[in-house]
């Protein structure tokens, strides 16, 4: 049986800011994120499995995707937990808004890295994270390929 390539597509509103970044990206600002997942595995060939001839059953990988990422991520602001942003978060914390400290700069390259980390924990062992897209905007994205990890 080939191997089959499934992709999901997710979009999610993130706030962040570069600390010692040199441009405009250093102040807080917000995306509208466009993620796509794409997973690959052979069809379950079990004529007697209610998934028969499915990879896997896209509101599996939609489960996986938004409880780990879209959840967490959708309408908060990241910052690094390494530099002094951990001053401004805790005042936006203390003041009701949702803020996300992880211990890398928070760019799209670094951040779909820490996506792919967590997806793969959440696959069954069948079925292989093959590729992430992270759109920051229209033009702009980063990728991320098991192939070259």
């Amino acid at each position: 049986m080939s191997n089959i390539r499934i992709t999901k597509q997710f979009n999610f509103e993130t706030g962040h800011a570069l600390y010692g970044y040199d441009g405009k990206c250093r102040n807080v600002h917000g995306h509208s994120y466009k993620l796509s997942v794409t997973v690959i595995g052979v069809p379950i060939s079990d004529s007697n499995n209610v998934k028969f001839g499915m990879v896997i059953d896209f509101s599996d990988l939609k489960k996986i995707v938004k409880e780990d990422i879209v959840d967490v991520f959708d309408h908060a602001t990241v910052f690094n937990k390494n530099t002094p942003h951990v001053e401004l978060a805790k005042e936006l914390s203390d003041r009701g808004h949702h803020v996300i400290l992880v211990d890398y700069q928070p760019t799209s390259e670094m951040m779909i890295i820490d996506f792919s980390e967590k997806i793969k924990k959440r696959l069954s062992k069948n079925i292989k994270l093959h590729s992430l897209k992270l759109q920051e905007t229209g033009t702009s994205f980063a990728e991320w390929f098991a192939s070259d990890n």
